[in-house]
This record gives structure tokens, C-alpha cells and sequence, in this order.
């Protein structure tokens, strides 16, 4: 069976995160991708210039339009915005028993604040708890803790560990910020610790990649139930489409990963 895989997420016009980069990396894991819209932006390579939010009632008739005629298998929630929009995603959701993915987008890459400050609680209370798994970045974890930044796999579990005091059932903790040529990311749940590590890929193609991985990650949790079996799954297409992403030429600034990179082999 191809599992329906759901993304709430902002659209990026230079198709490199959000909603577009959510729709080819449920497309490339092997599931049906359908998307439901928080807001448009202006965006490229080199930062966002403008953001245009979707009026919450829209995107609550987004999610019931879909839920009314198609089963959903999984859930990836990515930019949400404000409050608002929190509050209504969370409604609309409201009894779905499908995995829900949660990444919580809050700074973009070029700096970009993408969640307004005073949603952080609305996140923190209403949708954490709901999410098989939470996928933030060392960044967006502290925000979320009100902590300084993670600068160590030490500091890592332990805010792994409060993130799940808050009520997430499972944590996958990116440790791209940390220094060095290995990259570690942290998978805590309630059987314990599961660290993943890779060399760092040198490269400037990185735009879009929390939104990848936590796509895929939904995509294979509706494909296999393990949570652990399934983040292996999605960080290792993540990485290989982060390693081919040099073969494109997309912008001047944080290229695109590349996620169809089995078809140009």
C-alpha cells in the first residue's frame, strides 16, 4: 500500500523547503504526498522577504477537505506562523490517530524569524504533546526550552530529555550545529538513547533540510511502525540527498538538496 502523507506547512517558491521540499521528499520515500497551506512567502537561496500568512479558517478547510474524502496516513507539520494557526491545526487534526511529525520551523536558514515569538507556548503546550516525534534543530530546541544553545552531545540529552518532560513522546535531536567533521543527531524515546552519525557533507546546498527529513521521516513511520527503524530510513536519504545536492545549480546562496537523486544515478 502507498501511504497518503499529509504536510501543513508555508509554501517556498524557490522550491527548496517547505511545502515544495516536503512534496518531493514524501514523493521520493515512496508515498502519496498532499499538502495543506500556512502561509506563502517570498523567498530564494539568500533569505525571505516577505511572508503572507494563510487565515487560519483556511487552513482548518484545507485539513477537513482532506480529511472528509482521503485516509491520511501521516502527518508532517512544519511552519505554522503564529497562534492562530496553532490553535487550528490542532482542531482541525483533532482525533486523527495517524503519526503526526512535528517540525517546529521557527528561524530560517538565513536568519528569518518564521514563528512569532509569543506562538512559542502556544507550540510548546498544544502540539508537542500530540507528536509521535519532534524534530527540532539544536536552535529550536533551546527555544523551545528557553535555554542557551546545545554545545555538546551532554547538553544534547539533557535537552532531549526535558523536551520530553514537556510532553514529546519521542525526540529526534539534529546536532548539524555542533563543530566538527562528525555529524550527530540524537533519537530519544522511552526505551532510551539512539545516537546517528555521519561525516559532515562540505557543502552550501543545506536549504530545506529539516523540512526533508522530517518528511521522510513521516513518510517511512507510515511505512514502518519502528520509530528508530524509521528515522535510520529517513536520515539516510536525507544525507545522500544532501551529498547530491552539488549537482545542481539552484541560487547564489543555500541551495536545494537534491531529493530525486536515485533518478539521475
Amino acid at each position: 500500500m502507498i501511504p497518503n502523507i499529509l504536510s501543513i506547512a508555508g509554501s517556498d517558491p524557490s522550491g527548496g523547503a517547505g511545502i515544495q521540499a516536503d512534496l518531493k521528499a514524501i514523493s521520493a520515500n515512496g508515498g502519496y504526498a498532499m499538502a495543506a497551506l500556512t502561509a506563502l512567502t517570498a523567498q530564494n537561496t539568500r533569505g525571505v522577504s516577505a511572508v503572507d500568512p494563510v487565515r487560519p479558517a483556511m487552513v482548518t478547510a484545507q485539513i477537513a477537505a482532506i480529511r472528509a474524502d482521503i485516509r491520511i496516513d501521516a502527518v508532517k507539520i512544519g511552519m505554522l506562523g503564529d497562534g492562530a494557526t496553532i490553535a487550528a491545526v490542532a482542531a482541525a487534526l483533532a482525533g486523527l490517530a495517524a503519526p503526526l511529525v512535528l517540525d517546529p520551523v521557527m528561524v530560517a536558514k538565513g536568519g528569518d524569524r518564521l514563528l512569532a515569538a509569543e506562538a512559542v507556548t502556544a507550540l510548546r503546550q498544544i502540539l508537542l504533546p500530540r507528536a509521535a516525534v519532534i524534530t527540532p534543530n539544536l536552535p529550536e530546541a533551546a527555544d523551545l526550552l528557553g535555554c542557551a544553545v546545545a554545545q555538546s552531545r551532554a547538553e544534547m540529552v539533557a535537552q532531549a530529555r526535558g523536551l520530553r518532560v514537556l510532553g514529546a513522546r519521542a525526540v529526534y535531536l539534529k546536532g548539524g550545529h555542533l563543530p566538527g567533521s562528525i555529524c550527530p543527531d540524537l533519537l530519544l524515546d522511552a526505551a532510551g538513547e539512539v545516537w546517528f552519525e555521519a561525516p559532515r557533507v562540505e557543502t552550501q546546498n543545506t536549504h530545506g533540510t529539516g523540512c526533508t527529513l522530517s518528511s521522510a521521516l513521516a513518510t517511512q513511520l507510515a511505512r514502518i511502525p519502528d520509530l528508530r527503524q524509521a528515522a535510520a530510513a529517513a536520515r539516510s536519504y536525507t544525507l545522500r540527498a544532501i551529498a547530491g545536492a552539488d549537482r545542481l545549480s539552484v541560487g547564489q546562496g543555500h541551495g536545494p538538496l537534491d531529493h530525486f537523486f536515485s533518478m539521475r544515478s
